[in-house]
């Protein structure tokens, strides 16, 4: 896998709220609160892949932490370069 990123978990909670909440904005989604937090961050991946925002993974190496490291380095291109994420 990939090096992990500094503050990674963090990237990836500012990556799912941005695309949750767009998603929750163009109303393509509704979540349940009983909804787990890996079918929410599954559903932005697939989401970032049909919108064409990132590459798919290879077929067979979909794992949830390489979802998770993805969905992180999209968002590092997303902030603001001077952004406390970033730093």
């Amino acid at each position: 896998m990939a090096k992990k990123l500094k503050n990674e978990k963090a990237l990836l909670r500012e990556a799912l709220a941005m695309v949750l909440a767009d998603a929750a904005k163009r109303g393509v989604v509704e979540f349940d609160a009983t909804d787990s937090h890996d079918l929410k961050i599954q559903y932005a991946y697939r989401l970032l892949v049909h919108d064409k925002a990132i590459s798919p993974l290879p077929k067979g190496q979909e794992s949830l932490p390489k979802i998770k490291h993805r969905l992180a380095k999209w968002v590092t291109h997303k902030l603001p370069p001077d952004h406390e994420l970033l730093g």
